[in-house]
């Protein structure tokens, strides 16, 4: 029998759908786990609250195509995805900037399961050289290129402040890297050979920061909405009464 998963071709696929491939495999897995031999595009929409147009269209764009009125083999499913996305190819990848957030990144250990292997990192603060993360050793950062082309390592994690991602991912380049996964708040300047993707924190967390900001305005609108109406309401009944009375009135100062 032929071996699909190398001869096997992949379509060019939205970004967007590719994001959401992920949370499917999450579902597909959760469903697994209970039993289930078959999975249907309803199931995963009505889990994640999407519409299963959507979740049809996502799964169709990988390749993948499910029988009528019964949906996807389970299993089958499952590996279709993740070799669609690439988990079931351990990749080998450098890591530069041992700080809190590459340590953290160091010892996630869920990477592997995803095709991730952080084999080693690299900082230039000599304090950090030499040490052990995870029972991953720091090496100095001029040593990259050199080993990134001996080890034949085609991925690199950039987890350094802003100031110093340029010159860490012209390293990479230099190295044969090509993608990287880059932490850093700087927009990046490769050669188009090279891949980037940013993972911006600071605009995930602006973006949530904002989102509980127009949640919390509508909430205060809506209260002084509510002690408007009761004080409107109050003034019909009773006459008016001053703000300082109508405030003590409802327990609230308007």
């Amino acid at each position: 029998m032929a071996d699909t998963k190398s001869t096997r071709e992949f379509p060019v696929i939205a970004e967007a759908s590719l994001r959401r491939l992920p949370v499917y495999h999450r579902v597909l897995q959760e469903l697994a786990s209970s039993g289930a031999p078959y999975v249907s595009c309803s199931q995963i929409a009505r889990v994640l609250n999407l519409d299963p147009t959507q979740v049809r269209k996502d799964i169709e764009n990988t390749g993948m195509v499910g029988k009528p009125k019964v949906g996807y083999p389970l299993p089958e499913l499952i590996r279709w995805v993740e070799d669609f996305l690439g988990w079931n190819n351990a990749k080998e990848a450098f890591l530069v900037g041992a700080g809190s957030l590459g340590r953290a990144l160091i010892g996630y250990e869920r990477f592997r399961k995803f095709g991730l292997n952080i084999v080693t990192a690299f900082d230039t603060d000599p304090y950090k050289v030499g040490q052990q993360i995870h029972g991953k050793e720091i090496l100095p950062l001029e040593r990259l290129p050199a080993l990134a082309r001996r080890m034949r390592i085609n991925l690199g994690v950039i987890a350094t402040p802003a100031p110093a991602a340029q010159n860490v991912a012209d390293l990479m380049v230099e190295g044969g890297i090509r993608a990287i996964w880059n932490f850093a708040p700087l927009h990046l300047r490769v050669p188009e050979s090279v891949i980037v993707q940013n993972e911006d924190l600071y605009h995930s967390l602006a973006s949530l920061s904002f989102k509980l900001e127009q949640r919390l305005r509508a909430e205060r609108a809506e209260e002084l909405t509510r002690l408007e109406a009761l004080r409107a309401g109050a003034e019909a009944a009773f006459g008016p009464e001053s703000d300082e009375d109508t405030a003590t009135a409802f327990g609230a100062d308007i």
